[in-house]
Formats: C-alpha cells, sequence, structure tokens
C-alpha cells in the first residue's frame, strides 16, 4: 500500500508532539517560569492550559502508537489528535516564542497531510 513510510513517520511524529504536549501541561501546572511575564491566555488560567494540553498529549500518544500498529481506529484518532493540537498550537501563541507554537502547528498540519495521503492506491497516484 502507498504511503506506509509516511504512516510510521506521522505516527513517529505524533508520539513526539504527544510527549512534548504532556511535558509542557505538566509544566504549566506546576507553574513554571517559563509561562510568566504577564502572558495573557484564551484558556482562563495555567491550570487551564496545563490539563488540556496533558489530555491532548494522552489523545495524541494513543493515535500514534495505534497507527503504528495499523488500526484503522488510528487513522481517525490520529486525525482528531493532530487538528487539536494545530487548534491548541494557535491558542497558544502568545509572549516571547510565537514561533515555537507556529512550527507545532505547521508539524500538525503536516501530520494531518501525511494521514490523508495513507492509503492511497497507487493506480490512482499514477493517473
Amino acid at each position: 500500500m502507498r504511503g506506509t513510510g509516511r504512516a510510521v513517520f506521522v505516527a513517529t511524529l505524533l508520539l513526539i508532539v504527544g510527549t512534548l504536549n504532556i511535558i509542557y501541561g505538566i509544566g504549566a501546572l506546576d507553574d513554571a517560569n517559563y509561562f510568566v511575564n504577564q502572558t495573557r491566555y484564551i484558556l482562563t488560567n495555567l491550570n487551564t492550559l496545563g490539563w488540556v494540553t496533558i489530555v491532548i498529549g494522552v489523545i495524541q500518544l494513543t493515535a500514534g502508537f495505534s497507527l503504528i500498529s495499523g488500526n484503522a481506529y488510528g487513522r481517525v484518532i490520529a486525525i482528531i489528535a493532530a487538528s487539536l493540537g494545530a487548534i491548541e498550537a494557535l491558542l497558544s501563541i502568545s509572549g516571547e516564542n510565537p514561533w515555537w507554537s507556529l512550527a507545532i502547528f505547521f508539524l500538525c498540519i503536516w501530520i494531518v497531510h501525511g494521514i490523508f495521503i495513507y492509503g492511497d492506491d497507487e493506480r490512482a497516484a499514477r493517473t
């Protein structure tokens, strides 16, 4: 099937992004100094942002592991998880590092693109 290597790459990216989101969520719950200096948040406070980030990270890890195992469930959850990650990255653009959030946004968009391409028939790709 066309795109199997891309699917494994996308699953690896999902695992990396999910792990980073869990780490950032724990940092937000712990009131780390990274999230200070009069930064305004879309959500109410850092605890809410932390829990939302942790939940999205867990969904992304689940999607990555399921996609590696080859389940159709993994494709659906991966699209949902990457879309939620992209929305979350856009909501967290603020402060001193907006480029990091934009990089995560484009990474999530690349993940969604890779999942949509996965499984195209080779004959359809040639025409």
